[in-house]
């Protein structure tokens, strides 16, 4: 049963981000599966039945290719795919709590179909309303986009903005929220999900390959 993210998980990120050394984390393991781990699990286990199974990201930094070479992520995430690219997002870090949901890291098939349904005469529209509500409701409307319009596309297109994206998202960080570690963590995330629920159901239809 999950009963919260104990207070000692901010404070083990907090930590993290002035400690990001193999040292500190094999000091610390007992208070990442403790208090961050383990209930970030049973988490996703009580979202399962209306969201899906959801997968508990790896702590570990892949740093083959970049230059930060810092071994450890300052977050814990958590993710209930719904369809390729796409899905529920959740996370503790030293702030707080982020909720979020949308399309992450599509393919290319799959930007082009997100395209098609913005410019669609009765979709676009609706994908429109769908973000609009979203932000009137207090969430962040983020992700990756170009600087320009997308080639082929009118710069006075009516959704232009939502045409520049290959990436769409709506999150919400709850900085060090006094319900962290109580079990209203659970129902502020399914509220929060399902509040996402239209916009996820939208991306899934229109990035099907």
């Amino acid at each position: 049963m999950f009963t919260g993210f104990p207070v000692a998980a901010l404070d083990f990120y907090d930590d993290l981000e002035a400690d990001n050394s193999k040292a500190f984390w094999a000091a610390h393991k007992a208070v990442y599966d403790d208090c961050v781990r383990g209930p970030m699990l049973a988490l996703l286990a009580e979202l399962e039945e209306e969201f899906g199974e959801g997968k508990a990201f790896r702590p570990y930094r892949d740093v083959r290719f970049s230059k930060d070479k810092l071994p450890y992520k300052t977050h814990q995430g958590g993710f209930a795919s719904v369809a390729q690219s796409v899905g529920y997002y959740v996370e503790i870090n030293a702030a707080g709590l982020r909720v979020a949901a949308g399309l992450f890291h599509g393919s290319s098939d799959q930007i082009a179909g997100y395209r098609t349904g913005v410019d669609h005469d009765r979709r676009g529209p609706e994908l429109g309303r769908i973000v609009r509500k979203l932000e009137r409701a207090g969430y962040e409307i983020g992700g990756d986009r170009l600087k320009s319009r997308p080639r082929g596309v009118d710069v006075d297109h009516p959704r232009i903005e939502l045409m520049r994206h290959r990436s769409l998202w709506a999150g919400r960080t709850e900085i060090s929220p006094p319900w962290i570690d109580s079990p209203r963590t659970l129902e502020e995330v399914r509220s929060a999900w399902r509040e996402f629920r239209p916009l996820v159901r939208w991306l899934t239809a229109a990035t099907a390959t």
